[in-house]
């Protein structure tokens, strides 16, 4: 068993309802190892510290125990996930200039980002596993293991817009 930290960002079917009346709930329905942020009406995110035999039962069922509470909210985001260089030196300790000239010194085989702009934005999972392959960074196995769940769910949830047919023409034009 690992403990996996992860947050779950949900939009609630109703924009005016108040979270806070959802809390007592949740914790009941087995949200109980999670800090619930309810700052915004309509909107909740709760901040999980769960222990489970992978990161993608870990997200799972903790999305299935919220589902008991809430059915019809909609999961907008799983994190960690996306991010910008500021946010992985945060993560593991470093600089934002040291993980920045980590970034420049290896070229092409650092990740591309999701987003190339300002400011440029990653999947994390993408970031940790070029680390792990150079061999000199040793990152926690059950971070790497959360972050690929939450990239395969985000990925998932932002596909559920796209045209089936445009889908079918487009795949093979962005294979490489």
């Amino acid at each position: 068993m690992h403990e996996y930290e992860f947050t779950l960002k949900f939009s609630l079917q109703n924009a005016q309802a108040n979270p806070q009346e959802y809390v007592e709930s949740l914790g009941k329905a087995g949200c109980d190892d999670a800090l619930i942020g309810v700052g915004q009406c309509g909107r909740i995110a709760l901040s999980f510290t769960r222990e489970s035999i992978s990161a993608y039962e870990a997200v799972s069922s903790a999305i299935k125990d919220i589902r008991t509470v809430l059915p019809n909210a909609k999961l907008v985001e799983a994190v960690p996930d996306l991010v910008g260089l500021t946010e992985v030196a945060e993560l593991l300790g470093f600089t934002r200039q040291n993980m920045r000239k980590l970034m420049i010194r290896a070229g092409a085989t650092f990740p591309a980002p999701v987003r190339d702009g300002k400011p440029a934005i990653w999947h994390l999972s993408q970031i940790l596993a070029w680390m792990t392959k150079t061999g000199k960074y040793e990152i926690n196995e059950a971070l790497i293991d959360v972050t690929k769940t939450n990239m395969m769910y985000n990925v998932a949830i932002a596909s559920q817009d796209l045209d089936p047919q445009f889908q079918q023409k487009i795949i093979p034009l962005i294979r490489a």
